[in-house]
Order: C-alpha cells, then structure tokens, then sequence
C-alpha cells in the first residue's frame, strides 16, 4: 500500500514549486481541487484523507468526483475540466515515480475532458466602459486607487494575478510612460500607457503612501491586494456605473471582461491579431483568435471583396394546376372547377 498524503506533499513543494516553477496561481487552483477531491473520497471511503492509501484514489472514484463536481456542485464542464487537468497533472508526476501504480495511474489518464461551448467572450461596448470609468469617487484616496485600477485593466488589459502583481518599480512615468507586466508563464512584457492612465497613476502614486510592501495597488490596511479583493472592487463599481448606463446590469462583469474588452479595442484599431497577441501576453496566436469571431471588421472586408453571383431574376409559377389552386385558395369554388379535376370518381348526393 502506498500512502496518499507524502505523495500529494512531494507533488506540491518538489514537482510543481521547485521542478515546474509554477506561479502561485497554478498551485492554488491544484491545491483547491484536491481539497475537493479528498473531501469527496473521505465521505466516500469514511476514511480521513491523511490515512488513506493512493491505490484508494483510482479511475471510478475519479470519475464519480467529476460528476459530483457538475451535478451536486452545479459546476460548469469547463471547472470540471479544470479539476481533471490537476488530478491529471498528479498522476503523470506518478507515472514514473510509482511504477507498480502505472495500471491505475494509465485509467485515470485516459478519462476524457469534456467538450465545452465555445461561446462569444463578453465585452463592454465605448459607453458602458466609460460610464465605468466614471464610477470612482475621486474624492477619496480608494477612489482615486480604483479609477487607476480601472484604467490599467482597460488600457493594458491585464489578467488579475497580472494587475494585484505589479510593483510601483514597474511602472516608469517618464520619458515615455510604460509598465513593466510579469505574465503567465513567468513571461514578461512592457506595454505602453495612454495619457489618461499615465495621468490616473500619477494621482495615485502621490496618495498612495508608506505602506508594507512594494505592489502599485493595496488595500484599505495597506497591505496587499487579493484578486478577490479586486474581484469585489469591479462589482462595487459595476453596480454603480449600471445608473448611468443600464445595459452594465445585463452583462456579468467580471476582471476577465475588462482584458476582452482591451483585446477587442486593441483590434479594432490595428486590424492586426498578432499585435493583439503581444499586447496581452499570449504565448500562442490561436488563443487570441477568439477575438476575430466578435469583431465583424474582417468580415465586411471579406463581403466587400468577394463579387457575388449573378443571380437570374425570377418567381415560381406552377405549370401544374392543381399547385396553382393549393398556392391560391380562393379558388376552391365547385363551379370553378376544372375538366381536370372533374374526372374520376365524385361522391353521389342521393341518399
């Protein structure tokens, strides 16, 4: 019997933190759905996850978890696919270092994902994004640190692990003002600021203080800002901006919303996708294809240079008389009845 527990240990501290160098994010979404996933199988096995064994772990209990995940959670297949990739992720790492697991381990890397929708991203049209930026009280100094919040997300178009990891030191003001972004993948880029947002950092880095540590943005206690943190700012805001433009209140506005709508404006002004991949930070073109599928630019393009095909104009007249009558109802009058469609047999009318 091999224990679960220093395996699960090994994977996090060796495999993924000093092996892999995945970022805190990637840990944090493993870590979370293992906590499911244990907690599932030790009210399956009424046993206590520290003393459970890996061979108790195999592919029907994984996959009674992924449905569990979707029906009693009411997850989405996208967050069920999520789970599966770090289940997954664990036992490749067991491939080789459990060899007389390799059994178990190959049936539970042969469950499949599930297929997902791909759907249209959401986005915020000029005026819903500017009755956004509207929303801030610039009176306040939490005010002032959300409308720079809003601007850098908006202009940038930053993920949220992106935005709560930058540092005052990454952003330069002069002489043209840039910032400097930590990305997925532990790559870096450096975009370039609009006048607004350069001006709207200004303001907050002359009310921002001493505080702890040396991210650009904090919270009320001057400590660091979570993405939960961040998460809750939006919806503060959003509900506010939804006064001034309704239509705010149909879409459900999340951080992610706001690098869509940079991808989109980015797109729009550039008719370049590979400019758009720079500009947030993808490591594969294909990934920000997804954004040619909204804009219709490209499209209308397309339409205009194609030359369509004479098309012969015309209407359909029925040669045959019986459609001639079926088309025009009114003609089903006894005495307008044809030769044609007197012959054959008619129903006597003596009793």
């Amino acid at each position: 019997m091999i224990s679960l527990a220093p395996q699960i240990v090994a994977f996090f501290r060796d495999h993924l933190n000093r092996q892999r160098g995945a970022s805190q994010h990637t840990c944090d979404s493993y870590a979370y759905s293992f906590r499911l996933l244990l907690q599932f199988a030790s009210e399956r096995l009424s046993a206590p996850p520290s003393n459970m064994s890996l061979e108790q772990i195999d592919s029907l209990l994984v996959e009674d978890f992924l449905v569990h995940v979707e029906t009693v959670r009411g997850c989405t297949p996208s967050t069920r696919n999520v789970r599966l990739a770090a289940i997954k992720s664990f036992f490749r790492y067991l491939e080789y270092r459990e060899p007389s697991a390799l059994e178990q381990v190959r049936q539970i890397l042969a469950i499949p994902f599930k297929k997902t929708d791909s759907r249209l991203v959401s986005h915020l049209n000029p005026s819903e994004t500017e009755a956004l930026l509207d929303a801030p009280d610039l009176r306040i100094r939490s005010g002032i640190r959300d409308y720079a919040m809003l601007h850098i997300a908006l202009s940038a178009g930053l993920r949220v692990s992106e935005m709560i990891g930058l540092l005052v030191q990454d952003v330069a003001l002069q002489p043209t003002p840039t910032i400097l972004i930590r990305g997925k993948g532990r790559r870096q880029r450096v975009l370039p600021l609009w006048k607004t947002t350069a001006t709207a950092l200004r303001k907050w880095l002359a009310v921002r203080g001493e505080t702890q540590g040396p991210e650009l943005f904090v919270n009320s206690k001057g400590g660091n800002l979570s993405r939960w943190g961040f998460a809750q700012i939006l919806q503060k805001h959003a509900q506010s901006a939804t006064r001034r433009c309704p239509s705010i209140k149909k879409k459900r506005i999340s951080p992610h919303v706001l690098r869509h709508t940079c991808a989109l404006v980015i797109l729009q002004a550039t008719q370049d996708i590979r400019k758009v991949s720079l500009w947030l930070g993808h490591s594969s073109i294909q990934t920000t294809e997804i954004y040619t599928r909204i804009d219709p630019g490209e499209k209308l393009e397309a339409i205009n240079a194609i030359t369509p095909p004479k098309v012969r104009n015309g209407r359909f007249r029925p040669s045959d008389e019986l459609i001639a009558r079926l088309k025009n109802p009114s003609l089903w009058g006894v005495d307008q009845l044809s030769s044609t469609e007197l012959k054959g047999d008619r129903p006597s009318n003596s009793t």
